[in-house]
């Protein structure tokens, strides 16, 4: 199995209604475990999570560049809300897999839009052994959007393929107002596409191919 760490944030939320305070502030629906993404009013990136649901509370894995704007983000919405949110990155280690990580005591396991995720505690941690190169391009053939690749606040979800993450028939989030008008119309602005060679716009570059984010025709 192929391991890479995932540089992430892990916050741990409590409360009966986590779930639907998660599901008002993302592009997902989140009735369960999934990958979802959190947006500023005008539909540019905060961060994409991963919700982990677990018997005591909800784990969310991000990115930990964008902790700090999620944090902020999720505690300011929380007010009056039932919701705890409490910082554990520095307890845990993320790693992303290319296949189901066996099962293990304290460890979780989680299918994410990246990948098989293994969250453990930083006793229970592995070597990663999944190379920089092999990882491009493993992302590059399936057009895999990453953090601080394609994923960046300069792009809303659609433009940078997300958009398995934003649910056609879900309303009501921040951001959704622009999301749903890009979808009417047709017209995005930008788009992920993978590319010959490394051109200048890559941002990722594979062995053969890269992947760009280019503007709409």
């Amino acid at each position: 199995m192929l391991t890479r760490v995932h540089p992430a944030s892990v916050l741990w939320c409590e409360g009966t209604d986590v779930l639907a305070f998660l599901n008002g502030l993302s592009t997902n629906l989140v009735d369960g475990s999934c990958t979802t993404v959190v947006l500023t009013p005008n539909a540019k990136i905060i961060d994409v999570i991963d919700v982990i649901c677990l018997p005591n509370g909800v784990a969310l894995v991000g990115s930990a560049g964008n902790r700090n704007h999620l944090v902020k983000h999720l505690t300011e919405k929380k007010l009056g809300r039932g919701v705890s949110i409490r910082d554990v990155s520095d307890l845990n280690q993320v790693l992303l897999c290319d296949a189901e990580p066996r099962a293990e005591p304290g460890v979780t396991v989680h299918k994410s839009f990246f990948g098989w995720m293994r969250v453990a505690p930083l006793d229970q941690s592995l070597e990663p052994n999944w190379k920089d190169d092999d990882w491009d391009e493993h992302r590059v053939n399936l057009m895999l959007p990453y953090h601080g690749h394609e994923i960046t606040d300069r792009h809303h979800p659609l433009a940078c393929g997300l958009g398995p993450l934003v649910h056609e028939h879900k309303g009501c989030y921040t951001g959704q107002e622009l999301i749903a008008r890009m979808r009417s119309r047709g017209r995005q602005g930008h788009h992920l596409v993978r590319l010959e060679g490394r051109p200048t716009e890559a941002t990722t570059y594979g062995r053969t191919h890269s992947l760009a984010i280019v503007r709409d025709a």
